[in-house]
């Protein structure tokens, strides 16, 4: 509820957070798959014998793939939720989630080709 203000806001924001990264490790498949991939990557963003800039960018692009997951993730629940039925609309918003995963996927695997290549190349 919107009700709150200062430290409570906070809080409030923080739980419903914390139950949006429950809900997505709980029904969204592609969510837990990605993770699968992310934690040992974000882990390991910070043991590459890289620049500190480097490390942060390296750690970053791969959590920008959860946030659009995320996001995605919400696009089609809310979807749902109007309605099943099949509407070319409904395929385009889904869709075009979808294509933004896709896209944060090629930029999270070039920035850590081009980090990796500058680095061991």
């Amino acid at each position: 509820m919107k009700s709150t203000v200062g430290f409570a806001r906070l809080i409030n924001a923080f739980k419903y957070s914390v139950d949006g990264l429950r809900a997505a490790a709980t029904h969204e498949a592609a969510f837990r798959q990605e993770l699968c991939v992310v934690i040992p990557l974000s882990i390991a963003a910070w043991f590459i014998p890289v620049p500190i800039v480097q490390r942060a960018l390296l750690f970053g692009v791969v959590q920008l793939i959860l946030i659009v997951e995320l996001l995605n993730s919400a696009i089609e629940a809310n979807t749902d939720h109007i309605s099943l039925e099949l509407h070319p609309l409904a395929k385009r918003a889904k869709d075009m989630g979808s294509a933004a995963v896709l896209l944060a996927m090629i930029v999270a695997a070039v920035v850590w080709g081009a980090v990796l290549w500058q680095r061991f190349g």
